[in-house]
């Protein structure tokens, strides 16, 4: 049997995490009691001990408790964003491309994905390297999501009995072109820039629906709607991304469609002139706890979506 510990376990992945896992016999989760969660000894003990070491931890904390890892046998997940373009680190998604399916097998240090990240590089990274957007493309990201995104703290202020009334409307952040996901949005896009990117938290709980359109002049010279959509059909045929024709409902499309779920819908729309590639998932699903999950599922060698709620 192998064990499993989730360092952050309190925070609102790791839960998910260790709640997607309790039910498994394979596995044993070694835990902490209250009075040791944030004991550096006994974290360490447990980093050291376990087989998988999640950790559901700020940035800091995550750096300092991947570097408490003195073995060669734990693997390591980090689902902050601490490593995510640390080249010692495999980006947990095999989807992006061959060669993440052939690396996180046997990978030691994973880098779980960011959420809307997750989103931009499922719809931008195919097309990269398959020659229908040109690495320098100058590309523009909108991402709507749930209030869990934001952890407790935020939870906390949307469920509050009394909240701030500009809670009741779609509020847009990252205004400054500064957040955390766009360093790895390039680097894992394998672009040249930045992408020009509006995140914009809403009344829902959970979900996450993340856009990127195109002018036809976007693409590499010759490329058309139909070559965008014949990638990523053929890139995206699950089981837990997927490519549809039609993703919309009655010409809607909802961003908490798939709230619960592990799963990642892909689909493009629009007309020849004006693109939009869409991708429609969980924030808390393949955005994190469950990416996470079928990351261990890889290097345990069990069946990927073991644990999954597709």
């Amino acid at each position: 049997m192998r064990t499993v510990f989730v360092d952050g376990s309190a925070g609102t992945t790791g839960l998910r995490i260790v709640q997607r896992l309790a039910a498994r016999a394979d596995l044993e989760l070694l835990t902490l009691p209250e009075s040791l969660r944030k004991d550096p000894a006994a974290r360490k003990e447990l980093l050291n001990r376990c087989d998988v070491a999640f950790l559901c931890l700020p940035d800091g904390a995550a750096i300092e408790a991947a570097g408490l890892v003195e073995n060669d046998h734990t693997v390591v997940l980090d689902t902050s964003t601490a490593h995510r373009t640390d080249p010692r680190f495999t980006y947990g998604f095999p989807e992006l491309g061959a060669d993440l399916w052939d690396r996180l097998p046997t990978a030691r240090r994973i880098a779980v994905p960011g959420c809307h990240a997750s989103g931009f590089l499922a719809l931008v990274r195919p097309l990269v390297l398959s020659g229908i957007l040109p690495p320098d493309a100058r590309l523009t990201c909108h991402s709507v999501t749930g209030y869990s995104g934001g952890g407790k703290s935020m939870i906390a202020q949307y469920e509050a009995p009394e909240r701030d009334p500009l809670l009741n409307a779609p509020r847009q952040y990252g205004l400054a072109q500064t957040h955390k996901h766009l360093k790895e949005m390039r680097a894992m896009g394998g672009l040249t820039r930045m992408p020009v990117f509006c995140p914009i938290v809403a009344d829902f709980y959970s979900g996450m629906a993340v856009t990127v359109p195109l002018f036809r002049e976007d693409l590499v010279p010759g490329k058309t709607m139909e070559d965008v959509r014949d990638v990523l059909k053929h890139w995206y045929q699950g089981p837990v991304v997927r490519y549809l024709d039609q993703m919309d409902e009655n010409g809607l499309l909802s961003a908490a469609a798939l709230s619960g779920t592990d799963g990642m819908e892909i689909s493009v729309s629009g007309n020849e002139d004006r693109i939009l590639l869409l991708a429609r998932y969980d924030n808390l699903g393949k955005g994190a706890s469950g990416a996470a999950v079928q990351c261990l599922n890889l290097v345990l060698g069990c069946e990927m979506t073991k644990s999954l709620e597709l």
